[in-house]
């Protein structure tokens, strides 16, 4: 007898066409010749993927933005996994107010922490560039970094530890053999997490940059100026390049588990 098929099935699949259909339609327009978004295509063409590889402004502030994003993993990372141990390794008076101030920039809406990041730069006289833009997403994503590290400390069992220090090994080798290994897929989420926001931040940046420019910003600027499909091209390799970069995360993660 064949199973029923399940009621929620079809809500799926709308929500899923919902999602991915605007997506996908951006990736076939990126290949029309012509300037006009609409179906038929006028005809096959890479002029717009031709041009975008050859305009220096956009390639700049795609090398900007991955600078700042790597950077802002980086010291994400450091900063967000040293505060999750001392959060859930240590007892320290001002625990409970050293949590509420790492996680209120990601809670707060976007423009006042930007708003707020650009008062203290201007205050200590900080000319805006690259590194304020670096600060400010770290600021931001800080909090994403001491949550997801955090919780999957506050998952592991004590005792791998305390056996680790009863055969002798220290807290440091204690850390790169036993409790790093264990946290590693969620430093892995966390920085992809980080990534993606870094990626995607237009709010912050607009308080925070200088004369330089990074992708979100140049496509805000070019919107502005009037739409031109070199939009879609820019979108579709964004989507192609996330596609494959959740199918290594996920081959990863399987690989860990």
């Amino acid at each position: 007898m064949r199973r029923a098929l399940s009621p929620v099935l079809p809500l799926v699949v709308l929500v899923f066409l919902f999602l991915y259909i605007p997506m996908i339609l951006i990736v076939i327009f990126s290949f029309n010749s012509s300037q006009v978004t609409i179906l038929p295509l006028e005809s096959f063409s890479l002029r717009w993927y031709e041009e975008l590889f050859a305009d220096r402004e956009i390639i700049e502030a795609f090398r900007n933005t991955v600078l700042v994003g790597i950077g802002t993993v980086i010291v994400s990372l450091i900063l967000g996994g040293t505060g999750a141990f001392a959060l859930h390794r240590l007892q320290f008076r001002g625990k409970s107010a050293y949590e509420f101030v790492v996680t209120m920039p990601f809670v707060l809406p976007e423009i006042v922490t930007g708003i707020a990041l650009l008062t203290f730069f201007v205050w200590m006289g900080q000319q805006l560039s690259l590194v304020t833009v670096l600060v400010g997403h770290v600021v931001f994503c800080l909090a994403v970094a001491v949550r997801t590290i955090g919780g999957r400390l506050q998952s592991l069992p004590r005792s791998y530890e305390e056996a680790s220090y009863d055969l002798g090994a220290g807290r440091l080798r204690t850390f790169f053999l036993v409790t790093l290994p264990m946290i590693r897929t969620a430093i892995f989420t966390a920085a992809l997490l980080i990534f993606t926001i870094s990626f995607d931040e237009t709010v912050i940046t607009i308080f925070t940059i200088g004369h330089q420019n990074t992708l979100p910003m140049m496509i805000w600027a070019m919107m502005r100026r009037g739409f031109t499909p070199k939009v879609n091209a820019i979108a579709s390799l964004t989507f192609v390049a996330s596609l494959i970069l959740i199918v290594i995360v996920g081959t990863r993660l399987r690989e860990q588990a």
